[in-house]
């Protein structure tokens, strides 16, 4: 039986009439994210339609779900709300902070010892105000929702960009900063702009060594890391009926990294097949007595560039294996000789040291028999692996089952590491290597979805592809990175040539799913009676104090910092051994933008302290301008913030005192953080000015005063030899993001209701 039946059935209940409401009320047919997103109005009954890409709405999300990483920040701030029990079905998930290193078993232990102040936090939170807790080795977050909690139709926010992967079971699922999820878990209502909507219409069929994987490597190509900002992508057409659900999970997880704001998929009978089999029969029958409504009207998939603002097309029968990267998602080439050309013209590194399989975008059932197949060749035909093997299962339900069925065993016949359930090498919790600033050149290739410098093992010189786990097992069974197992041969240990075949697999396991003890903690009807400490002392939590108002009198403001290009939250806030201070503000703000390129000496962590004049690491020279009582401005590139929804690559800024960042373009919800912390998240009107900020620049904010929507700013930039330009500013602040910052925060404005 499903969690939260009786809410899953009230939100059907509703759905019919506010989606015929919604119908009449735009004029046309709907498609499915215009259903989900006019069923969920905090108002409730659809009264006006809204122009897409540029009205904010206030939506009531069905649920929340929060990884340990984000979830400290995320609870933290929860506490100073001043309610005695979330408003919504909240869950908590540990599967961050486990280091891959020696296996499984050891690995949890030592995660179990080193975070246990953290876990026990979050546990106690977690019980005192009604929180559903998934313990550490439980499974990573975006499966364990999929197989638990996601359900068609419905709406949800997550604390983690890749919660998107619940629409591959028909959600409208989005990835927010935790100050987002404090508004939903108080009982507020959650603002997005109302979203752009991309069509992709998937024909023709999946066959040999394609995979789902393989349709989002193809998207992000054509859309690139930017391409989906601020949109939904809706999958359809009869590509998409032919897929699993897992599948559908896998291409909607990957739309983070086009910056959409989710994916979804219409339901159909894979989304009914996977609830039977997860137990969730009672949600598949209610879901059955509204099935129109839960996928768009037929006209709209029959007329589509009608009705989306963009339309794609791919033909999955013409649709061959890619892999994608390094350094960027988006860097697309076809598995073989195209591989050949690009690697030897970049000088990438040809052989591959490690195959990666798992991570929340592919460590399904369905993912990790498909890739066992492979692997199972290997032994058959007397294939040595050339490269070493890393499993993540997604869930202790997918591992069980994967268990009983040999799945395992088999990768453990090629030496492989089965890891924790939990996401390791994927967030940069990989102990590959004891020093891995200095650590060689190399390639690696993983069924993961980010694949950024640095990403999965410290090491800025590790290439890092992304394929699917086939393609995956197949390249590291052959050891180099431009194999192409549709064509070419591999020598045995007896000297034979042979080729490996396509790839089989199960959809869901023949014998059903099983688990003996799914690391599920049910919290206290009443908590009211839990005492929450966290030590004064502790470096790992550190309870939150309210930020002060920064003020409409900005003046004498210095650079602190021109990005020069790509500046994700990995460079913003990195992840890896900073994970460990994720609850601690004031700790892990020693990281705020170490990663970031220097665009006037083109150094990471190496920026000029304008009060001294000498160089030094870009926390330690905020903090010498935070202790004059200087504030700061970041300046950056396009995408600024693209990545993850780490809510801290905000919050350190702010904690040190960065008044505005200022960006030629920002990723969607790192510009929402920022607004949720009272800070300037701002647009040059003209790009050609990033290029006249000097590394001197002191910056005066001539008309803050006047703050107000569609009107834009205006800030005077003094530089070192006492000339000046005047830059106009861009942003997309409403009303009530304008009192965040004059409050000084999100929070302190919901403090501020809720005291009256």
């Amino acid at each position: 039986m499903a969690f939260d039946i009786d809410m899953i059935k009230k939100v059907y209940a509703n759905m019919t009439e506010r989606v015929d409401n919604a119908r009449a009320i735009v004029g046309k047919p709907l498609t499915l994210s215009e259903k989900i997103l006019y069923a969920h109005l905090w108002d409730g009954k659809p009264t006006k339609a809204f122009t897409r890409g540029k009205d904010y709405v206030d939506f009531a999300p069905d649920r929340v779900a929060c990884q340990d990483a984000t979830a400290q920040m995320a609870l933290l701030q929860f506490m100073q709300a001043g309610k005695p029990k979330v408003a919504v079905p909240t869950t908590v998930h540990c599967d961050h902070l486990i280091q891959a290193k020696d296996g499984a078993a050891t690995d949890l232990k030592h995660a179990n010892n080193t975070s246990s102040e953290v876990f026990n936090f979050l546990e106690s939170v977690s019980n005192k105000y009604g929180i559903g807790f998934w313990k550490p080795g439980a499974g990573i977050i975006h499966q364990v929702v999929l197989e638990n909690y996601a359900f068609p139709g419905g709406m949800m926010i997550g604390t983690d960009s890749h919660t998107v992967n619940a629409g591959g079971l028909g959600m409208v699922a989005i990835g927010v900063g935790g100050a987002d999820a404090v508004d939903v878990m108080a009982g507020m209502a959650w603002e997005l702009k109302f979203p752009k909507l991309i069509g992709v219409r998937l024909t023709g069929k999946l066959s040999g060594w394609t995979a789902p994987k393989d349709v989002i490597l193809k998207v992000a190509e054509i859309l690139t890391v930017k391409g989906g900002t601020g949109a939904i992508v809706e999958y359809f057409g009869p590509g998409a009926l032919s897929m699993s659900c897992t599948g559908k999970g896998t291409i909607c997880n990957m739309g983070a990294e086009i910056g959409a704001t989710t994916s979804t998929f219409g339901y159909d009978d894979s989304m009914e097949r996977y609830l039977r089999a997860t137990d969730r029969a009672d949600v598949a029958d209610e879901a059955n007595k509204i099935k129109e409504y839960l996928t768009a009207d037929a006209v709209v998939y029959e007329n589509p560039e009608q009705y989306f603002d963009q339309v794609i097309d791919i033909n999955l029968s013409e649709l061959g294996p890619l892999l994608n990267g390094p350094f960027t998602p988006d860097l697309s080439t076809e598995v073989g000789r195209d591989m050949t050309e690009k690697a030897k013209a970049n000088d990438w590194p040809m052989q591959v040291e490690w195959g990666l399989i798992g991570s929340c975008t592919n460590s399904s059932y369905e993912d990790l028999s498909r890739a066992s197949s492979i692997a199972q060749q290997a032994l058959d035909k007397g294939l040595k692996t050339k490269a070493e093997f890393g499993i993540n299962p997604g869930s202790e339900q997918v591992r069980y089952t994967a268990e009983r069925d040999g799945i395992l065993q088999v990768f453990e016949k090629l030496d492989a590491k089965i890891f924790t359930n939990a996401c390791g090498p994927c967030i940069g919790q990989w102990a590959r290597y004891s020093d891995p600033k200095n650590a060689p050149k190399n390639s690696i290739v993983h069924s993961f979805n980010r694949n950024f410098a640095k990403r999965a093992d410290g090491n800025p010189n590790t290439h890092a592809f992304v394929a699917s786990p086939e393609i995956t097992a197949a390249i590291a069974i052959a050891g180099r990175l431009d194999f192409n197992p549709m064509t070419d041969t591999l020598i045995n240990e007896n000297g034979e040539e042979v080729m490996l075949d396509e790839p089989t697999g199960w959809e869901l396991p023949p014998k059903g799913f099983e688990v003996k003890e799914n690391g599920y903690l049910e919290p206290l009807e009443d908590g009211s009676g839990v005492k929450v400490t966290v030590n004064p002392d502790s470096e790992r939590l550190q309870l939150l104090t309210p930020f002060e108002p920064i003020g409409d009198t900005i003046k004498g403001a210095k650079l602190l910092i021109k990005a020069f290009g790509k500046c994700t939250t990995d460079h913003i806030s990195m992840a890896g051994p900073w994970l460990r201070f994720r609850g601690h503000l004031d700790n892990i703000a020693n990281n705020t933008l170490i990663g970031a390129v220097n665009a006037f000496n083109h150094k990471t962590n190496f920026v000029k302290n304008q009060l001294t004049g000498e160089y030094g690491g870009v926390p330690d020279t905020q903090r010498d301008y935070k202790k004059h009582g200087i504030w700061s401005v970041v300046i950056g590139d396009h995408n600024y913030g693209e990545g993850s929804s780490r809510e801290h690559a905000a919050m350190q800024p702010r904690h040190l005192g960065v008044a505005a960042v200022i960006v030629k373009s920002f990723a969607r919800i790192h510009e929402t953080n920022l607004k949720k912390q009272g800070m300037l998240g701002l647009t040059f009107a003209n790009e050609s000015d990033y290029d006249l900020i000097q590394e001197d620049d002191t910056f005066n904010f001539l008309d803050l005063d006047a703050f107000a929507p569609d009107k834009q700013l205006h800030v005077e930039v003094v530089h070192a030899d006492g000339s000046k330009d005047v830059i106009a500013l861009n942003h997309t602040y409403n009303d009530t993001q304008i009192k965040w910052y004059k409050e000084g925060s999100a929070l302190n404005l919901i403090k501020k209701q809720n005291a009256k």
